[in-house]
């Protein structure tokens, strides 16, 4: 691909929609100069992963009583297969892998933009781990 493009190979590849193919070239870097102060944006990225979380963590349930002889404490209850075929249902909320997801903010506040560093500063929580790859679009709601 950056052969075709006659570029250097480059870390984050993305295919842009919605941009005047007329001001684009192909293999052309993307700069911050796009957006502007006090203009809002959607910041898509992949969340920090969490590992293998039980039930509790991973969808808020509730847990089952700490004293008095109780057995149950924080597992994740019935499972509902009487009713079902004796199986257990297709996306039923249970224990598992978590984080590690594509997910998008919106409706971010671009507060400053320094051309300089090509930096752009955005007001509220990005999706994600430090340095790592975000996707920045104008927002599609506001």
């Amino acid at each position: 691909m950056p052969k075709k493009a006659n570029t250097a190979p480059k870390r984050f590849i993305r295919e842009i929609s919605g941009v005047n193919l007329a001001e684009v070239e192909v293999g052309q870097e993307v700069k911050v100069d796009q957006f502007s102060e006090g203009e809002f944006v959607d910041v898509t990225g992949i969340s920090k992963g969490k590992g293998t979380a039980g039930a509790i963590k991973r969808w808020g349930m509730s847990r089952g009583p700490m004293a008095h002889g109780s057995k149950y404490h924080r597992g994740n209850g019935s499972l509902a297969t009487i009713r079902d075929a004796n199986r257990v249902p297709k996306g039923k909320k249970m224990h598992g892998r978590m984080g590690s997801e594509t997910i998008t903010v919106q409706n971010l506040e671009v507060v400053k933009i320094d051309l300089e560093r090509n930096v752009l500063l955005i007001k509220g929580s990005v999706p994600g781990a430090r340095n790592s790859y975000l996707k920045i679009r104008t927002s599609v709601k506001k």
